[in-house]
């Protein structure tokens, strides 16, 4: 969250280039309600605080469903610990996984040309190694007890001897993903699945664009805390308003699955009305030529008789 030029409490350079902050979010559904935040200085490390975070959060998730939850983490939250707190919690995870020490990409490929029995060729020189691997983690669990498990690591090694215009390079280019995950999928089912979460960071244009939430409005840390928090209940009861008006589509061209918070703010928040009082009843009338008035409508009633 860019609030450069401030003497906020808290800004400081982060890895965008910018003064600000860098909080943490936490979705849940596709639908993207929000779970959970944390405001957090700009140039705090993303994995400091996110074991006690993750767990507030698997809490939370656990109040709102019954169902099996299926956690997806970046590189940033690739730590044993958080590991060991997903294992503990019986959820399922996707975690993207960071090279270590002594993990050469070199090396990556030279092992798969040997073993991968998945190869494949989608463009003249460029071949893509697709499979898992197996090795143990340590971790600690909350008693204090020490466990060691044998972990499934998933991986996609790209090796590019030209690129997309057919330009030859002068060396080998070397592209090594990896991720740390215990579901029974395929490996394209893993990595379609973590690909996916990226939609998480439309979640975040939305909060911070549609709903003007970055420019944070006080000087004070526990305020802009609080601030954050309201966030929450704002934002969910907006997305709550975009699902429910899917029922009613007006005139659209292609299959909506989600409401972005803006078209809900302008079309539904800021519909415009004229409110009468007549024979003891207050009475709202909407422009016969809006084509929301009917999601309006049905909505309201919804909500109204909850």
């Amino acid at each position: 969250m860019d609030n450069s030029k401030t003497r906020k409490a808290g800004v400081s350079r982060t890895y965008k280039g910018f003064d600000g902050y860098a909080p943490i979010m936490a979705y849940i559904g596709r639908e993207g309600f929000l779970v959970d935040t944390e405001l957090r200085e700009g140039s705090q490390h993303c994995q400091k605080g996110t074991p006690a975070f993750l767990k507030e959060t698997l809490r939370l998730s656990h109040g709102i469903t019954d169902k099996p939850l299926l956690i997806r983490m970046d590189s940033g939250n690739d730590a044993k610990e958080n590991l060991g707190i997903l294992l503990e919690d019986g959820s399922w995870f996707i975690v993207k996984r960071n090279l270590r020490r002594g993990e050469a990409k070199a090396d990556w490929l030279s092992c798969v040309q040997n073993c991968c029995k998945d190869i494949r060729h989608p463009r003249e020189g460029k071949i893509v190694y697709v499979g898992s691997s197996w090795k143990d983690v340590e971790y600690v669990t909350g008693e204090g007890e020490h466990k060691t498990i044998c972990m499934r690591i998933v991986y996609e090694i790209i090796e590019r001897t030209t690129d997309k215009r057919g330009q030859i390079l002068l060396e080998t280019d070397v592209e090594v993903n990896t991720w740390w995950t215990n579901l029974g999928w395929t490996d394209d089912q893993i990595i379609e699945s973590y690909h996916a979460h990226g939609e998480c960071e439309q979640f975040h244009s939305e909060i911070k664009t549609d709903m003007d939430v970055e420019r944070l409005p006080s000087e004070k840390f526990a305020t802009i805390e609080l601030v954050l928090e309201l966030t929450i209940i704002a934002y969910n009861l907006l997305r709550m308003i975009g699902q429910e008006s899917l029922r009613h589509k007006p005139d659209q061209k292609k299959r909506v699955k989600r409401r972005r918070i803006r078209t809900v703010i302008g079309n539904l928040i800021l519909l415009a009305s004229h409110v009468t009082t007549h024979a003891r009843q207050t009475l709202m009338a909407l422009g016969r030529s809006n084509t929301w008035r009917f999601a309006f409508m049905q909505t309201w009633t919804r909500f109204a008789a909850t």
